[in-house]
């Protein structure tokens, strides 16, 4: 299974990074260039017309990738439907903002209604198979051998909901500088192939897969971004995070992995509950939480640099949780 994973890192990494030089071209002639908001950090001005949807080229290495694993490793194909499923609600987005210059993309109750229905094909995948169950491991408690596991009953399907939406949103806030989400999810799909691998849960060719493609993604998308990934990667990512830690009963986990998506929610929830409340003040310079950094002073990549060794400190302690 370790060769498998790795190889499996080794091809996606090949599809991603050679794709990338020949993509990035391509959404420059058809104008895919990203819109850059006016009331956001002045730096970020220069990169208006940097191409988007950038997200194709993780989703292709992704789902290329692991048609050479599904035989072998059927438990991969529920976290490939909810990653694709989650990707294609923000190619829509995206090619509705980008290409018929709509600026709100898809409206909130349509977004909601496509994750919804993918959230639901997966909780009736997760209700209906008896391989994965339905309770999830508490951290540090004793691991998957001897640790304890809580059965939330008739309250599993809104937890789901709540936790699935809740990431996806999470990761769609975080891709908000060139290289964070990408570098952050990378350390975190790690965490899920060690795991993955040492529990023998049947998904780490997937997640390898998605360590692979980021990283070549990331050789374009690091400062000063060559492409970005828009909604199709991020709510992408988000699916896949979220599907995973399901898939291997540690939804818990989301919370200390992803603590860095988790703040980058709350900071808008706060910022416009606030803002709401008080008339118009605000609690952050700006949000999500990254952008408040960078107009405190911060630079792009101080900023990805310390959220990324956050996560991999997180990832440390998640695994000492197990």
């Amino acid at each position: 299974m370790i060769n498998e994973t790795i190889l499996a890192i080794i091809i996606s990494f090949a599809i991603s990074a050679l794709l990338c030089p020949i993509v990035i071209p391509f959404l420059h002639r058809l104008k895919f260039g990203q819109q850059v908001r006016d009331d956001g950090p002045q730096a970020h001005l220069k990169k208006q017309g940097t191409p988007t949807m950038g997200g194709l080229i993780i989703l292709s290495s992704i789902i290329i990738t692991s048609m050479f694993y599904i035989p072998r490793y059927p438990k991969i194909i529920p976290v490939l439907f909810v990653t694709v499923g989650f990707g294609i609600i923000g190619f829509l987005d995206d090619y509705i903002k980008i290409v018929m210059k709509r600026s709100e993309g898809l409206n909130p109750k349509q977004k909601l209604l496509g994750q919804i229905i993918i959230t639901g094909i997966f909780a009736w995948y997760l209700m209906s198979s008896g391989e994965v169950g339905t309770d999830m491991l508490i951290p540090f408690t004793g691991g998957f051998d001897n640790g304890f596991f809580l059965d939330l009953g008739v309250l599993f399907i809104p937890a789901l909901f709540i936790i699935v939406l809740g990431t996806d949103n999470g990761v769609n806030f975080t891709d908000g500088l060139d290289g964070l989400c990408t570098s952050v999810t990378i350390l975190i799909a790690t965490f899920f192939t060690i795991v993955a691998i040492g529990e023998n849960s049947g998904i780490s060719p997937i997640t390898g897969a998605v360590v692979g493609s980021l990283l070549g993604f990331l050789l374009f998308n690091v400062y000063p971004a060559k492409v970005f990934m828009g909604d199709t990667g991020s709510l992408a990512l988000g699916g896949f995070v979220a599907a995973s830690a399901y898939m291997m009963q540690m939804r818990i986990f989301i919370a200390i992995v992803g603590l860095i998506y988790l703040v980058e929610v709350l900071s808008v929830m706060i910022q416009v509950t606030y803002f709401k409340k008080t008339g118009g003040k605000r609690i952050f310079k700006m949000a999500p939480i990254h952008h408040h950094f960078e107009l405190c002073g911060w630079s792009e990549t101080r900023v990805v640099a310390v959220f990324s060794i956050i996560t991999a400190i997180l990832c440390l302690v998640a695994y000492l949780g197990l």
